[in-house]
């Protein structure tokens, strides 16, 4: 249970450390308003194996009453850390499923995508809560896991809703509870056990692999098609950056980066990932990982060329967040072409099935 506990413990930080969604944008034909949530969720466990063909899995609330797998346990309520009061919060779960959907996902967003980011927060909550059971973390304080509701993180309150969305709020949040309450109901299973659903904003066009952005590993978590995503509001982003910055930011990362007088050579891409992300790169003839040069110039995501002229560096950079399950417009796109979240959620999460969400006894 190493491995599961490692990817757990990323997720739950992760899902605390995110910009927040945008709320305002106006929805395009095929492609969602931008999210900015671009990294929650992450984890699974590493069970040595490839994915296994997909199983049978349990058709949506819009399709059918009766699931077809059996029921995985879970509680009506969760109990929640705020960690802007330090106060502990039991919660009901359809109320936690509606707040962690309002703070992370904009309600423009597609009815069946806001289902599948349902399932999602729904899936992460009762993973935690059987995890707490099993190995509590002091930290905690008896809580299932943590949220920032002030700082619209993970999950809030139906009152912060109000106040922010205002005039739209019956609206979106009507949306909210539809979706809601068709995801609520449901997690998402592997060999019986609730997955790790880890999701982002946008990919590069094909999902990556857990064990390249995470310790640990996934058999779910793998490379899939997200064709949505290549057609979302800023999929290709440019940002540049003077010699004196990006000679400052690499040597406050490493201060023994020797940098010489090509600018070329000053920071270099090594091997990417068969989805595109940068793998490996090298500052001078020191070897940092993409994700180090994607925190250290604040990059949308680790898919990204670099070129050097007239005395700056461009970054051109695809995709928004780690890549890795489900994508936030991917998902998005599968809704408005006709897909129903279950099969969202089937095609992010490989291998995996849809089961309901049962009353522990």
């Amino acid at each position: 249970m190493k491995a599961p506990l490692i990817l757990m413990s990323i997720f739950a930080a992760l899902i605390l450390c995110l910009p927040l969604a945008a709320v305002g944008a106006t929805l395009p034909p095929v492609a969602a308003p931008q999210s900015s949530q671009a990294e929650p969720p992450q984890a699974a466990q590493d069970r040595g194996e490839a994915a296994p063909t997909k199983q049978t899995v349990a058709p949506s609330a819009s399709k059918a009453d009766t699931p077809v797998a059996p029921v995985i346990e879970t509680v009506d309520s969760f109990r929640i850390l705020n960690l802007s009061t330090g106060k502990v919060k039991e919660v009901s779960r359809i109320d936690y499923v509606r707040g962690a959907v309002c703070a992370e996902m904009p309600p423009s967003f597609h009815t069946q995508a806001l289902a599948a980011q349902a399932v999602a927060a729904n899936t992460y909550a009762v993973r935690c809560h059987l995890e707490q059971q099993e190995n509590p973390d002091p930290d905690l304080k008896g809580a299932d896991f943590s949220a920032d509701p002030d700082n619209w993180r993970g999950y809030v309150t139906e009152a912060q809703a109000k106040e922010r969305f205002g005039d739209k709020f019956d609206a979106y949040w009507s949306k909210i509870c539809e979706a809601a309450d068709l995801g609520s109901g449901y997690v998402m299973a592997y060999n019986d056990e609730p997955i790790v659903a880890a999701y982002h904003a946008i990919s590069t066009g094909q999902t990556e692999y857990a064990g390249n952005v995470w310790q640990g590993d996934a058999p779910y978590l793998v490379p899939v098609e997200s064709f949505g995503d290549t057609l979302a509001p800023e999929y290709e982003t440019s940002v540049q950056f003077s010699e004196q910055e990006v000679k400052t930011r690499l040597l406050q990362e490493d201060a023994s980066i020797q940098l010489g007088q090509d600018r070329n050579n000053w920071l270099r891409i090594l091997s990417r990932s068969e989805s595109g992300y940068v793998l490996s790169a090298m500052a001078g003839e020191t070897p940092l990982t993409g994700k180090d040069v994607r925190r250290i110039f604040d990059l949308r995501s680790s898919d990204f060329d670099l070129i050097y002229s007239g005395g700056a560096f461009t970054f051109t950079v695809r995709g928004y967040g780690h890549g890795v399950g489900l994508s936030q417009y991917g998902a998005d796109y599968m809704a408005r072409q006709g897909a129903s979240f279950d099969e969202i959620l089937t095609h992010y999460y490989s291998g995996c099935e849809l089961r309901m969400a049962g009353r522990e006894q």
